[in-house]
């Protein structure tokens, strides 16, 4: 259909300069570290990052999008593949590089393992990493752009907001060393002290004993001594309360501000909004604070042990010590569960654009990260993954199904695994199996199967001398359905709730859904174009949407409030399908027929053959 405009655009391509038409991996490999970051998320074991790189130029110059519809075509890009492999692997063995040779076939051997019985499933991996990749891309060059005008004024508050974050965080460090060398001045002055009022004990049971007036002026010196003594463990004990309230005012910010609003962003990745900024600097910021906190635990134990050589009343480490362990552990602990977080949340390779619905029997992937990385944590942390943990929903909610969790359900947290090095589990292989009921299944339940809502839940362990924490964090709400055709019904509710709701644990949320405003709804719409095209759509088009949503009166009205039952299950206009269900017919006539041109920018005029009596009868101009 678009083939002689994609032509004219090639040869168009063709005249710019090189700098213009540079291959789409090295344009990323150009980016900035967080930017970077988003693009590792994208490979792991099923597709690894190495063939994308070795193959770089020959993949993009592929239609996977074709392949992932056409088992045919899969099937040949699969073997084109295999035999690029095989030359790759020639090149390795002439410049008799063996590790990289031996990486090459183990590759290769994985790739047939994997996908030999299933080309499309590779096809439909390769084609969504390289539209990802696309949007990494697009998001760069957004943040480069977002330097001008009134937004540049954001960037700057937000980049003064982190600046102001990250000194509180480096200042916590320093205030720790600062209470560290302390510390070794009081034990210096405290063994001096000690060995003064020894040898004065000594020198006074000697039978040629000092005289009065000598050793009165001695004890007068040790009693100065004493007061400086006294003196330094209440500044040590006085600071150490002021590193712990810095540290508690750092760490609120870093749990109820930073870690809160990485979150909400990552429901507005997961619903086709902008992708999320990584977690390294949340990691970096945690595991300094981590490390900080692990030090006065045993500064404190230091001041315990000098307490026990040598204490008085009052003493002050005696009155304060028992308040300050408390506290350290308690902020330490809050710390640690806080940084226990669903990294990517449950996801079926079939289908990376929609996350969060999960079908019966296909297996999903979920990935667990700690934000604080402490090398003694290496492999000591064993996750457990649970589905539907402490839901009251399953006993108050009528008809709510039960599921099992098939495949491995622990792994342990570790280092290796990450192309960042950072802690973590991925589980790849699960399932879910819903159990079947006794009795006959009931259907009067005030839920339907798209709108039951639950929660993976996991859980670990944290053991170390004096100190055993349990963590737990919950993935955002799932929809499991047991058929392909209500994944646009499951995705509808996905988007409703994400949109409108930041509890992951208000599972009876479509008992009492909320409406949504015309101006957010609109804006979530538009994602659901971009996220699978190159563009979203513009004012004429979501105007166009309002009316056909709210009637042609309401003139898309960024205040109008939709409720759940329009957006998704009234039929509009007299048809026989909801407004969503409809705009799930624009997407895919789209993506199957008119790609090329939408992307493009070119006018798409939709005619009225994927429902009856036109209901695609619209222009988008």
């Amino acid at each position: 259909m678009c083939n002689g405009y994609l032509g004219k655009q090639l040869f168009i391509l063709f005249l710019l300069p090189p700098l213009f038409r540079m291959a789409q991996w090295y344009q990323l490999q150009q980016l900035d570290s967080k930017f970077l970051e988003q693009v590792h998320q994208l490979y792991d074991d099923s597709f690894p990052m190495e063939i994308r790189q070795y193959l770089a130029q020959w993949l993009e110059n592929q239609d996977w999008e074709h392949a992932a519809n056409n088992v045919s075509f899969a099937t040949v890009l699969f073997h084109d593949l295999l035999s690029q492999l095989d030359d790759q692997f020639s090149r390795f063995l002439i410049e008799n590089n063996f590790l990289l040779q031996h990486n090459i076939r183990k590759s290769k051997r994985n790739l047939q393992d994997n996908f030999q019985e299933d080309p499309i499933q590779m096809a439909m991996i390769i084609c969504s990493c390289l539209k990802e990749e696309r949007k990494i891309l697009s998001s760069a060059q957004l943040s480069n752009q977002m330097e001008v005008g009134s937004i540049q004024n954001t960037v700057i508050g937000m980049l003064d907001k982190q600046k102001e974050l990250d000194a509180e965080v480096k200042g916590v460090k320093n205030h720790v060393i600062d209470v560290e060398q302390d510390i070794k001045t009081l034990e210096d002055m405290q063994d001096e002290y000690d060995f003064k009022c020894k040898t004065l004990q000594n020198r006074e049971h000697e039978s040629n004993s000092t005289s009065q007036e000598e050793y009165k002026k001695e004890q007068m010196h040790l009693n100065k001594m004493f007061l400086s003594l006294d003196l330094k463990r209440k500044e040590v004990v006085n600071k150490i309360v002021q590193l712990l309230n810095a540290t508690e005012h750092t760490q609120t910010a870093l749990i109820n501000e930073e870690l809160v609003e990485w979150k909400r962003r990552q429901q507005t990745a997961c619903i086709g909004g902008p992708p999320n900024a990584c977690l390294d600097q949340l990691q970096n910021w945690f595991t300094i604070v981590a490390e900080s906190l692990q030090q006065v635990r045993q500064q404190l134990k230091k001041l315990e042990e000098l307490e026990q050589k040598f204490t008085y009343d009052p003493d002050p480490i005696t009155k304060n010590k028992q308040v300050l362990q408390d506290r350290t552990h308690s902020l330490f602990k809050q710390l640690i569960q806080s940084s226990f977080v669903v990294e990517r949340q449950p996801c079926m390779p079939t289908h990376p654009q929609r996350p969060l619905v999960l079908k019966t029997g296909v297996q999903f992937t979920v990935k667990l990260r700690l934000l604080v990385k402490l090398q003694e944590l290496n492999y000591n942390l064993k996750v457990k993954v649970l589905f539907d943990k402490d839901v009251s929903e399953k006993n108050s909610v009528k008809g709510f199904r039960k599921f099992n969790i098939l495949g491995t359900s622990t792994k342990v947290m570790n280092m290796e695994e990450s192309t960042n090095g950072s802690l973590a589990a991925e589980f790849r292989h699960l399932q879910l199996k819903e159990q079947k009921n006794a009795g006959s299944r009931t259907n009067e339940g005030p839920l339907i199967v798209t709108e039951e809502l639950h929660s993976l839940s996991f859980e670990t362990q944290l053991c170390q001398p004096g100190l055993v924490i349990d963590l737990e964090t919950t993935s955002l709400p799932i929809v499991v359905i047991s058929n392909v055709s209500q994944l646009p019904s499951g995705w509808a509710s996905i988007l409703w709730f994400n949109m409108l709701s930041t509890d992951p644990k208000n599972l009876s949320f479509f008992l009492n859904p909320p409406y949504a405003k015309w101006s957010k709804l609109s804006e979530v719409l538009s994602w659901q174009f971009s996220s699978v095209t190159k563009r979203g759509l513009n004012a004429d088009q979501l105007s166009m949407l309002g009316e056909k949503l709210l009637g042609p009166t309401s003139g898309g009205s960024h205040d109008c409030l939709i409720p759940w039952t329009r957006f998704c299950k009234e039929n509009i206009n007299d048809k026989s399908f909801p407004f969503w269900l409809w705009i799930e017919g624009i997407l895919e006539l789209i993506k199957k027929h008119l790609l090329c041109l939408w992307n493009d920018g070119a006018p798409v005029p939709f005619s009225g053959t994927i429902h009856q009596e036109g209901a695609l009868c619209c222009y988008f101009p």
